[in-house]
């Protein structure tokens, strides 16, 4: 019996060491597991500030933020795990894999994910602004993370992707503080111009919604059949079309009573 006790004694002895030790690297990667927690989520909050201060969206700051915290607390148990003897080669070589496949196979929607942030980052446009892009015309209604919804003039809502607004030309037409809206006519060679464009001036006087700087104008193009007549004045980016359609209708009519034999057309651009 002694015999079994000191032997057993020895044994402990011999793996006191080892215990020991592993008992030492568990108590290190414990401490380093919540130090580095505590740090992560005081990264985070920090960007979150940083974020918000900025004025980022909040849907996208909100992802953002969850995606670096579950990267770098991932990073970290990867490294706590390593510390305490586990293999991890392998894992991190599984996930990598398995990031790539899931990459190819979402190649699309991720490219539209990276238009959606960048539009959110660099704001070439926001809710409400008038654009152009990728062959569709409208307003902005809403961006969201993997496509912009528009509304065209004829009330229909328009869905692009962002990786097609991200890597095209986008015009903004709601950027600007004016815009030159243009009122076309079609007048006779035999008509007087001057009478013409005294009476086109005339009608924009008193429109508090007309600038008058630049001041309005009236350009005469001659054509093979008629002269091409362009009424020109800037004004604000969303009074473009209820002006111009005014206005057309208004020179037709004021025109019309001074015997000009007219053609008609009207267009509005930046």
């Amino acid at each position: 019996m002694p015999n079994q006790v000191t032997s057993l004694w020895t044994q402990f002895n011999g793996w006191m060491p080892v215990i020991l030790g592993y008992v030492g690297q568990f108590v290190l990667a414990l401490i380093v597991l919540m130090v580095g927690w505590t740090i992560i989520n005081m990264v985070t909050r920090a960007m979150g500030r940083m974020m918000a201060a900025s004025h980022i969206e909040p849907t996208l700051r909100g992802f953002l933020l969850s995606v670096v915290g579950l990267l770098l607390k991932a990073l970290l148990l990867i490294s706590v795990a390593s510390m305490v003897g586990i293999a991890t080669t392998s894992f991190v070589a599984v996930l990598g894999a398995a990031g790539l496949a899931v990459g190819m196979a979402l190649q699309g929607s991720l490219a539209n994910f990276a238009g959606g942030v960048l539009i959110l980052l660099f704001r070439p446009f926001e809710v409400g602004d008038a654009i152009t892009a990728g062959g569709s015309s409208g307003t902005v209604v809403s961006i969201e993370m993997f496509r912009t919804v528009l509304r065209d003039a004829s009330n229909k809502f328009i869905y692009v992707p962002n990786g097609t607004l991200s890597n095209n030309i986008v015009v903004n037409s709601s950027q600007a503080e004016s815009v030159v809206a243009t009122v076309g006519l079609l007048i006779d060679y035999g008509d007087d111009l001057d009478k013409a464009r005294s009476l086109l001036l005339s009608l924009l006087q008193g429109d508090e919604l007309v600038l008058t700087t630049p001041a309005p104008s009236v350009s005469f193009l001659p054509q093979a059949a008629n002269i091409a007549v362009s009424l020109c004045f800037c004004c604000a980016p969303g009074n473009t079309t209820a002006l111009t359609a005014k206005y057309a209708e208004a020179a037709i009519k004021s025109l019309s009573r001074e015997g000009y034999r007219l053609g008609i057309s009207a267009r509005a651009g930046a």
